[in-house]
């Protein structure tokens, strides 16, 4: 069973499915000129040391995001945790 989350609540080795966009102008161009797109496979790498921001894995490439950025993601998780 699949369930629906915001991206930066995933913790590392979890992977999801981009299910929803949120955001509104720039901040919604700014996710598309980065790939962030609905459909895509998304990994959540690590945190940084201070829990801000967070990196993730997407379509070959690392991205660093601040989870107050990452909260406008939604995904549906791919399973359990892979390491």
């Amino acid at each position: 069973m699949t369930a629906l989350i915001q991206l930066h609540l995933l913790q590392p080795g979890q992977r999801g499915t981009i299910s929803r966009i949120g955001g509104e102008g720039a901040l919604r161009r700014r996710f598309v000129e980065m790939g962030i797109v609905k459909g895509e496979t998304i990994l959540i790498e690590r945190h940084a040391p201070l829990g801000d921001p967070v990196e993730y894995f997407i379509k070959g490439y690392h991205l660093a995001l601040r989870k107050e950025e990452a909260a406008h993601i939604e995904v549906m998780l791919d399973g359990a945790a892979n390491g």
